[in-house]
Order: structure tokens, then sequence, then C-alpha cells
């Protein structure tokens, strides 16, 4: 069975499975996605914990020996995993496989990954043997039009309340940095007086956290956002960012946009030109409505641009 994670907290109110699978990009909604598996197996039982953090050393024929043993005073535990990476090895698979196709109604395998599932993992042995026996939870991030929703719903587990315009100025503070925002979530949550946050006590307590990276300049260009691009490009300036890296992140979205608008001036479908250059869904509507903006004339004015500050910055030229 595969889940998003907001279909988590329902299906953990029923019967259990025997193993379950979290991924994502997001640390800290893998992080809570695995505490609520965890808090629901204490309560069915599940008293005891083991966890393994698998590194390049690990012994998988040890924790096959070791989930099998419990304790005198135990009589169901968790055996939780944690992998970098969705890919444990030939090794690491075998292992894996063996643990849930023979399941055991006073063991819970919990394995968590701080990276999403691409298409390789799902295709893997061991992934489709949790997905056939257990349960495989995807982790989406959050993205930057639902963030102020998702940090009033945090703010209401933490027992405050938000107004509207305090939950966007959050939002654009942290700049996406779910971490970020929690933690300035906890720090209110401490404050003596935690009714009706409004914009000015954010402003008075919340520290700029902003996650600037070029992906987010590039982001607020191709949506038109001018203010949002100046404010991402101080913050890259503030971390030290090399203007190369800028460079290198502009000059592949112009790019893209022209290899677009090439094939949709000769009769190409916008849709299978987007999906020709391998653009993920969610940032297809973004793309279109730029295409709109720029002709193929402004295009070209934009390579020409961006190869001039490409080699000014690498200094070839003045």
């Amino acid at each position: 069975m595969k889940l998003a994670a907001r279909q988590l907290h329902r299906h953990l109110t029923g019967r259990l499975a025997g193993v379950y699978l979290v991924a994502g990009d997001e640390p800290l909604l893998v992080g809570r996605a695995l505490a609520d598996i965890r808090r629901a197996a204490r309560e069915q039982g599940f008293v005891e914990r083991d966890l393994h953090v698998v590194d390049r050393g690990f012994r998988w024929a040890e924790l096959e020996a070791g989930a099998d043993n419990l304790s005198l005073f135990a009589t169901r535990k968790i055996v939780e995993l944690r992998l970098s990476s969705p890919r444990p090895g030939d090794a690491g698979g075998r292992s894996l496989r063996a643990l849930v196709e023979q399941p055991d109604p006073d063991r819970l395998l919990l394995v968590g990954i701080n990276g999403k599932l691409d298409a390789a993992a799902l295709r893997s042995a061991w992934v489709k043997s949790i997905e056939e026996h257990g349960v495989v939870v995807d982790v989406w991030p959050i993205d930057r039009a639902q963030l102020p929703r998702w940090i009033g719903e945090r703010a209401a587990e933490l027992g405050l309340t938000l107004t509207g315009d305090a939950a966007q100025l959050l939002a654009d503070r942290v700049e996406g940095n779910l971490l970020a925002a929690d933690q300035e979530l906890s720090k209110l949550a401490m404050m003596p007086e935690r009714s009706a946050i409004d914009e000015q006590t954010v402003l008075d307590a919340v520290a700029d956290s902003a996650r600037f990276d070029v992906f987010r300049l590039t982001d607020a260009l191709v949506e038109g956002d001018t203010a949002r691009a100046f404010a991402v490009l101080a913050g890259l300036r503030r971390e030290g960012v090399q203007p190369v890296l800028v460079c290198w992140a502009l000059s592949r979205e112009i790019a893209l946009l022209a290899r677009l608008r090439f094939a949709v001036g000769r009769g190409e479908r916008i849709e299978a030109a987007l999906a020709k250059a391998g653009v993920w869904r969610r940032r297809q509507p973004a793309l279109k409505r730029a295409l709109a903006r720029f002709d193929w004339s402004a295009l070209e004015t934009l390579m020409a641009d961006a190869a001039r500050a490409d080699r000014t910055v690498k200094g070839a030229e003045q």
C-alpha cells in the first residue's frame, strides 16, 4: 500500500501494518511521520525500540539475527532503520526483503529515508516488497503556496492562534525552511501571551531564517515575482554563494524556456514539450505562464546577457 503523508494520521487509528517505509526530501516531515508511527505502535504494545543507522560498514546479517530476539521484559518491539539513501545495496535489499516477507506479529519494521524514492528505487525488489506487505509513505515537501496553511495548522497543534497575515509573514521569512518555521513557532509557543499572534508579534520575535538557494531564485523569476527574486538574491549574497553558481542556475532556466519556446514555435504541444524536457508536473503551470511573458526575441536577449554575465564572473570579460 502507498499512502501520502496527509493520509497517515487516519491510517494509524486502525490496525498497524507490519512494516512501514517513510521517505521524502523534507527531514522535518519525515521525522514527524516516523514519530507518529512510533506513537501509534506504543499504544498497541510495541514498547521496545531498536534503532539502527545504516552506514557503509553496516552488518545486515546481524540485523536479521537481532530482529528475531525479543527481550525477557518486552513482548513487542520496533526495529527502526535510518538510511541516507534508497539504495541499501544488494545485501541490504536481501535482508530487508527477508524481514518483510517473514512477518512477526511482535515486530514492527520501520524504515526512514531522508530523500525521495526515485524511479529506480520504486522499481527495486525490496521497496516493492514493502509496498506489497506493508505501507510506503511518500512525503512531499510543502510548496510555497501551501506553507502559510501548514504554519497555521502547526501553530494550532502548539496551542497558538496566528492571524492569516502573521502566517503569511512567517512563511515569507523562513522561505520554505520547515525546520526554521517549526523552531520559530516553538519559540512563539513559549511566550507568556499567546492569543491571536499578529504580524507585529512575528516581526518582533522571529529571526530571518530564510533558506535562500539558487533554485528559489529561479522559481521567483519564472513566477515573475520581482520583489521575492531580489530578496532571495540578497540572501544568496549574504550567505556567500558564489556568483558562478547563480549564473549557472539562471542560464539553465533561460535555456529551458528557450527550448520550450522553440518547440512550441515548431507546432509542438506545450504539454508534450514540458514532458520531453523532464519538467516536474508541479513546475509546469509556472513555466507555461512564463512562456506567455517571453517571446523568442526576449529569450535571445536573456541568453546573451547570461553568457556575458558568466564570462564576467569567470574573469574572461570586464
